[in-house]
């Protein structure tokens, strides 16, 4: 689950009971496993918070080695390795 904050910051949420290592990549990150690392909250939530350009950004969660799209993102995406989820920010926002 994404939410673009009132500071414009996107905030980024991930339930996943236990697992012990969650990242988000993405188009932001170069797709990089550990760039991104979540925060480990109560109860399987993870979260994770970032400045992100205006435009389009392709996104995934990454846990323990395993690969999740976020359904509940501004939309999701086909590729050739999977369902990428998301975020659309600023003037590509109004536009979609």
């Amino acid at each position: 689950m994404i939410t673009v904050l009132p500071s414009g910051r996107v905030e980024f949420r991930f339930f996943r009971r236990g697992v012990r290592n969650v990242s988000v990549v993405g188009t932001f990150n170069g797709w990089l496993d550990g760039q991104t690392p979540m925060q480990e909250l109560d109860g399987g939530w993870w979260r994770a918070e970032l400045n992100l350009a205006d435009g389009l950004h392709q996104f995934r969660y990454l846990a323990d080695g395993h690969w999740f799209t976020d359904f509940a993102a501004h939309g999701i995406e086909h590729s050739k390795w999977g369902i990428n989820s998301l975020v659309v920010l600023g003037r590509a926002r109004a536009a979609a």
